[in-house]
């Protein structure tokens, strides 16, 4: 058996892992699932039943997103993802560490603020506002977030960006953040999240799953 993606479409941290699984070259058995019924086999591999999780071909199991994304790019890294035109790797995770963790937080208790107890979610989104306004900034100078090139930080950061913007779109869209919502729109329209967005029947134990690579991106 090859490598084996259990994955959920809508889920912003699958979405980041399958971008760097197909940029990578790296092909994947795609088994899309049903979050009220996951397969067992996906839960035998990681008890902590969340996705995505990457069976690899030598049984190592990968089960945190951000760790899918390096693991298939230190496989091959043909767009140079790991290196950044401007600044350096370790500046790019720290930038993806603020948006795992404290922006996260935010945006958590901004969309769904009915999962927690005495929570604001309007309070919460303004919170979020200073990270998004971090990116504008950023982007002001640049095409994108580490220079003229795409590179790990942009996708990894963009499903967050984007679910942000999903729980009121008409408000974000109506805030001061030109380069922003141009760098979104752009990443949100091309051919890469494109091609990992497209649906996919769940799989059951009874499928083959769908092969996922790189060819998807010529189609």
């Amino acid at each position: 058996m090859g490598h084996v993606l259990y994955s959920f479409r809508r889920c912003p941290y699958a979405m980041r892992g399958r971008m760097a699984l197909m940029v990578s070259g790296v092909e994947v058995e795609l088994r899309e699932v049903v979050l009220r019924n996951k397969p067992a086999a996906m839960l035998e591999a990681s008890p902590k039943a969340t996705v995505p999780v990457l069976i690899c071909d030598d049984g190592t199991i990968v089960d945190e997103s951000f760790d899918v994304m390096l693991w298939a790019l230190e496989q091959h890294d043909p767009d140079q993802w790991l290196a950044p035109l401007e600044e350096d790797k370790a500046a790019m995770l720290a930038l993806i560490a603020e948006n795992d963790g404290p922006f996260k937080h935010n945006l958590d208790r901004y969309k769904y603020a009915t999962r927690y107890e005495d929570v604001d979610g309007t309070e919460y989104r303004t919170m979020g506002v200073a990270f998004l306004e971090k990116l504008n900034d950023r982007l002001a100078s640049r095409a994108y977030l580490f220079g003229e090139r795409l590179a790990l930080a942009d996708f990894a950061i963009m499903p967050f960006i984007r679910q942000f913007r999903v729980a009121d779109a008409a408000w974000f869209d109506a805030q001061d953040w030109p380069h922003l919502r141009r760098w979104l729109a752009e990443l949100m329209t091309g051919p890469l999240f494109s091609a990992v967005m497209a649906k996919y029947a769940p799989w059951t134990p009874e499928d083959a799953g769908v092969v996922c690579s790189r060819a998807a991106l010529l189609d």
